[in-house]
């Protein structure tokens, strides 16, 4: 099994409250929700995201650090913790942010055919210290307290309970910890809803033209055209959220607001440390933001908001 391979599987079985069989060298739990068995069936059809035939150690380098978020995530991370990705996917982020690095990486999805994705490329790539982990967030896997640093981005928002799954996930962030979510914006998301109504009526060759994501994948890669029309406006469960409402999450569940995605406040500060802690606005300006978010290239490409926070 591949975790038999690794130094640390003492310190990985640790970090689980239940006991997990050890499938193709992924930890799973069963899965029984029938909303998440609805949502794990989609991604097995098509996983998002894809991996390409050339993808590489070197390749998933590439990737993380031209985007800027993933790029400081990392770094934010540095040595010797612990990071859960929940909603891991096929385990992209996960892969990334291990490598090169001594931390113990935790990718949770409820997908066995994604989850695997990831399992395999980082057996292939000698990524040792990546531990997947097929189960369901309401099936609360993890110990209370057990993780440093949480992410868990474009996955509350898929589930029947985005709130309450917020609150079991909350609970794994050590004191002093960080979570970090990304749920889709009610203003935000509207370019796409529009995308999608005209996309029943035209098809695909619509949303080639319209949609600034899709614009940027080649004509011929049509696993990863396929994966993000799926993911974006096919998706059988979905849901939109606000600033005001996660602000709340996180003051139920003992959060303190570092920073946000867009920001919650107007300002015309450019240099952004998403880890320095930021306030959270006023109400009107948190208003001001989302809309803005309509006309921002976030809400042309799906119009997903960050928040983070520290556990106090």
């Amino acid at each position: 099994m591949f975790y038999e391979s690794t130094l640390h599987a003492g310190y990985v079985k640790d970090v689980f409250k239940k006991n997990l069989e050890v499938i193709e060298g992924v930890f799973s739990y069963p899965i029984t929700n029938r909303t998440t068995k609805k949502v794990t069936s989609f991604y097995d059809v098509e996983p998002f995201p894809n991996y390409s035939n050339a993808d590489n150690n070197l390749s998933i380098i590439e990737k993380g650090d031209s985007n800027q978020f993933s790029k400081r995530l990392k770094d934010f991370i540095g040595y010797n913790r612990s990071f859960l990705e929940v909603g891991a996917g096929t385990g992209q982020l996960s892969n990334y942010l291990a490598i090169g690095t001594n931390n113990q990486i935790y990718a949770l999805d409820p997908a066995f055919e994604s989850i695997k994705l990831g399992k395999d490329f980082a057996g292939k790539n000698s990524i040792l210290n990546m531990n997947f982990v097929r189960a369901d967030i309401f099936d609360d896997v993890f110990k209370p307290e057990s993780i440093d640093v949480v992410w868990c981005s474009g996955v509350l928002h898929h589930t029947k309970d985005p709130k309450k799954a917020f609150e079991i996930i909350s609970k794994y962030v050590k004191k002093e910890g960080t979570i970090i979510v990304g749920l889709y914006n009610r203003y935000g998301r509207l370019r796409t809803y529009v995308r999608g109504c005209f996309f029943k009526i035209f098809g695909e060759k619509f949303l080639k033209i319209f949609d600034p994501v899709l614009r940027k994948i080649k004509s011929d890669d049509t696993r990863k055209i396929n994966s993000w029309i799926r993911d974006q406006y096919i998706h059988p469960v979905e849901s939109v959220h606000s600033f005001d409402e996660v602000i709340k999450w996180f003051d139920e569940n003992d959060i303190e607001f570092v920073n946000s995605y867009p920001s919650c406040e107007m300002t015309m500060d450019g240099n952004v440390d998403y880890f320095e802690r930021k306030s959270k606005g006023t109400m009107c300006e948190r208003i001001f933001q989302q809309i803005a978010m309509i006309f921002s290239p976030l809400g042309g490409e799906g119009g997903l908001f960050i928040f983070i926070g520290r556990k106090k």
